[in-house]
């Protein structure tokens, strides 16, 4: 790997472009830098998208996929790989293949709908995410109504949490962090399960609309620390600690469902 050197939090993040700079890839890019690694992208599908929702997805080839992901790794390296929007059953086995050819853990968010309902995922396709992400990933992390999707059990409180993400460690991930967001509450219950224990991260829910974007940031802020050598313990926290402050400092943009502050730590100093 030519102009690449290990320990310097490299993260290869494979998913689609947002272009409201929300969610997608360039919310996975503002959080992996603002955390202290160096992000690089394999784009799966480029959105039309804005506050107010999706208002059309061009997916790319699968080769074109391919080569963006197998140019980085040849390359620059990885030292975690992030996947988010794949959209098809085709993606997810081209993905799941390039996932085989390296040994960098892979954060996957198994991402079906965008915030403002427009579907990210065939239907046809859950099933591979089942079959062939879910076995590859050291961390999935699935909000509510994605575990539920899954593993067709109902995870509306901290005990369905716990059921669903028991199921998907059954399912072949190494760890499971079941976001809490879409849990009703005053208060939002993340709940990280790995084969040998649980922790929860529990925090006050902020009442707003700017919330677009929090699965891919937190899932890309947690290949981040995972990348930088974190256990993974560590790296979840952290990277809910920033989400939950990029929450907090959402700038108000857009009419509809507006993105987080994920420049805030560089304000903040």
């Amino acid at each position: 790997m030519s102009g690449s050197a290990p320990g310097q939090a490299r993260v290869l993040i494979i998913a689609g472009s947002d272009s409201g700079g929300g969610a997608g890839l360039q919310a996975d890019l503002k959080a992996v830098t603002l955390l202290g690694g160096y992000a690089a992208t394999a784009v799966t599908a480029i959105t039309v998208q804005n506050t107010l929702g999706v208002h059309g997805v061009h997916p790319l080839p699968l080769d074109l996929i391919e080569a963006q992901a197998r140019a980085v790794l040849d390359d620059i390296g990885a030292d975690a790989i992030k996947t988010g929007m794949l959209g098809s059953v085709e993606v997810v086995e081209r993905v799941a293949a390039i996932l085989d050819t390296s040994a960098a853990p892979a954060v996957v968010d198994p991402v079906m709908v965008a915030k403002g309902g427009h579907s990210l995922l065939a239907e046809a396709a859950v099933a591979a995410v089942r079959d062939l992400m879910i076995p590859r990933a050291a961390l999935l992390t699935p909000n509510a109504p994605e575990a539920e999707a899954l593993t067709g059990l109902v995870a509306r409180d901290l005990d369905g949490q716990r059921r669903a993400g028991e199921a998907l460690l059954a399912l072949g991930a190494r760890a499971v962090l079941m976001k809490g967001g879409h849990v009703p509450g005053d208060t939002v219950l993340d709940l990280l399960l790995t084969p040998t224990g649980e922790t929860v991260l529990e925090g006050p829910r902020v009442e707003t609309r700017h919330t677009h974007g929090t699965g891919c940031t937190l899932a890309s802020a947690c290949a981040a620390g995972l990348a930088k050598g974190l256990r993974l313990e560590r790296a979840v926290a952290e990277a809910w600690a920033y989400v939950a402050e990029a929450i907090r400092q959402a700038p108000g943009l857009g009419g509809g469902h507006g993105p987080l502050d994920h420049g805030w730590p560089v304000r903040d100093r």
